[in-house]
């Protein structure tokens, strides 16, 4: 979710970028270490920002001050791990507050807390949760990568709540009312959000198999007998 430039208060945009640098820092730390271990890994990650980019800049108006669209953080955390996805989630939201005048400078504290944070470890947590009851993998990629688009835009509301409270419903009111808004187009573009994941894996389980099963993502066959 990207919340527009100068929206926020400024106490609430130095807050989110405290609360985000130091998960950012280590998400570089981790993510340089993985790679330099496993550079074949170098294209999984191109993919995994590049899909990110495209889906999270397909904005469609929403809330004022804000804007709806798929996430494609929940897709590269399952790949790299949820820290990862916050420098890649840093870099594309730069990108796009400079280049496509989505979300902004002042703002981007908060939108990589809401999309490159909370939404990637909501993925890898349902993901784990769901092979560890033996749901199919793609149902389990559908799970996760719709419930960090979910996740993401849940969490912008709380943040324009707490930024926003109602007057006279204070900060729970505000957040019914920004989450209910949202939910008209946020709700269609999860769900397309996971079914487009679920492809793409299914993809890259038949042409990259060993490297998803180096990420424990795929189980290594069994031997035939």
């Amino acid at each position: 979710m990207h919340i527009m430039e100068g929206f926020l208060p400024a106490g609430h945009a130095i807050g989110w970028i405290l609360v985000s640098a130091p998960v950012v820092a280590y998400g570089v730390y981790s993510l340089g270490k993985k790679v330099k271990k496993h550079p074949e890994y170098r294209m999984l990650l191109g993919v995994a920002a590049a899909f990110t980019f495209i889906l999270s800049a397909l904005k469609i108006p929403s809330v004022s001050g804000s804007s709806s669209h798929p996430t494609g953080t929940g897709f590269g955390a399952l790949l790299f791990g949820p820290t990862a996805m916050a420098p890649i989630g840093l870099v594309v939201l730069l990108f796009q507050a400079l280049l496509l005048a989505h979300g902004g400078i002042t703002t981007l504290g908060a939108n990589v807390f809401s999309m490159a944070i909370v939404g990637p470890f909501v993925a890898y947590g349902v993901f784990r949760l769901a092979r560890m009851v033996r749901l199919p993998f793609g149902l389990a990629i559908f799970l996760a990568t719709c419930s960090a688009n979910l996740m993401t835009y849940l969490t912008t509301s709380a943040q324009l709540a707490l930024a926003f409270p109602d007057p006279a419903g204070g900060f729970v009111a505000s957040f019914v009312k920004f989450a209910a808004i949202f939910a008209f187009t946020q709700l269609p573009l999860a769900i397309i959000e996971g079914l487009l994941s679920v492809l793409i894996f299914n993809a890259l389980a038949r042409f990259n198999p060993q490297e998803l099963r180096q990420m424990n993502l795929l189980q290594a066959p069994e031997a035939q007998p």
